[in-house]
């Protein structure tokens, strides 16, 4: 990719989950909360909208009925998209390394059963592994 899609690709990376952050805290699903603060403070468009929808955000925005609220932000559908949710779907939460399947289901042992994220993720997990391929596949 470009050098501008790797500063971008870098920058989302940083901010993605930024939307956790308590003083953020405003729907309670952090894509949508992170990219309506980047947006307040004058961040890239791009940058915005790669972290409204990292990670199939579309999947948990229609769980908590927000799917509206997310589709003010453009999903691009890249190769930038694809990086960062390879990133995602390869790290752990204190940024141990995981393989796909080992990863969702780390995310899957932590959210209970039946709620949105747990929904979500078991939705999306043929989304996501398919974006994790295109990467493998990029990288050779």
């Amino acid at each position: 990719m470009s050098a501008e899609d790797r500063d971008l690709l870098i920058a989302a990376a940083w901010l993605h989950d930024i939307g956790y952050a308590p003083e953020l805290r405003d729907t309670g699903f952090h894509p949508l909360d992170g990219a309506r603060y980047l947006e307040t403070q004058g961040a890239p468009s791009r940058l915005v909208r790669l972290v409204a929808h990292h990670s199939g955000a579309v999947y948990e925005a229609e769980q908590r009925g927000l799917i509206d609220e997310l589709a003010v932000y453009e999903r691009e559908d890249s190769p930038v998209l694809d990086a960062l949710i390879y990133a995602d779907m390869t790290t752990g939460p204190a940024g141990q390394s995981f393989d796909f399947d080992h990863r969702i289901d780390e995310i899957l042992k932590r959210y209970e059963p039946g709620s949105e994220v747990h929904n979500a993720i078991s939705k999306a997990r043929p989304y996501l592994g398919e974006a994790v391929q295109r990467v493998r596949g990029r990288l050779g």
